[in-house]
């Protein structure tokens, strides 16, 4: 892609972000987000075939990158345990970034939730985070670090608790902050494994 057209989508795709932003829930038109960017429907066209196409690659751009990061940390650690305390405090840490947490607000906003083909990419998401925790759990087994792992079943709960936590930390309804409820699953999750050693 020529410089100039790499540029016009970093364009859109921010100008749509802070569209979403601030329609605080109510519709978006290609027209509102290419008047935000300052560019003309034939550029908008260039690069997205719709709106829609236009929000799941912002989600799926979003949700590549939480992935990578995750797998950096989980790369870096020592073990098992300390990998599984990474991930789940790299998780809630999002939500308590602000640039990061706008950004997923703004991608759970109901203008972008109803788009076309929006369920299969956030479910592809949430399989892809419980097939990282699995990996995690199946080395933690097969090192004795989590002797009573069963890695699958096991992955589905702590990415399940993980949800709900970065959840309730989106919605403001937790009680504690977003370091104290990584520390609280971490723990929980290293008991209920079996861990012969905590995260570090």
């Amino acid at each position: 892609m020529p410089p100039g057209q790499a540029t016009e989508r970093v364009r859109i795709i921010n100008a749509a972000y802070r569209c979403l932003a601030a329609a605080e829930g109510a519709p978006v038109s290609i027209t509102d987000i290419l008047n935000e960017a300052g560019l003309s429907t034939r550029a908008f066209y260039r690069h997205f075939e719709s709106k829609d196409a236009l929000l799941l690659s912002m989600f799926r751009r979003d949700s590549t990158r939480v992935m990578t990061e995750l797998r950096s940390f989980v790369a870096s650690a020592a073990g098992p345990p300390e990998a599984l305390g990474l991930l789940i405090g790299g998780m809630l840490r999002i939500t308590s970034d602000e640039r990061r947490r706008s950004r997923v607000l703004a991608l759970s906003s109901g203008d972008a939730t109803r788009a076309r083909g929006y369920a299969e990419e956030r479910a592809r998401a949430l399989a892809d985070q419980e097939s990282l925790i699995a990996e995690i759990l199946k080395a933690g087994l097969a090192d004795g670090s989590f002797p009573w792992a069963d890695p699958e079943p096991d992955a589905r709960s702590i990415r399940a608790a993980l949800g709900q936590a970065f959840e309730d930390q989106m919605a403001g309804t937790a009680r504690d902050s977003a370091a104290t409820v990584a520390e609280q699953i971490t723990g929980f999750a290293l008991r209920a494994l079996g861990a012969s050693r905590p995260a570090h």
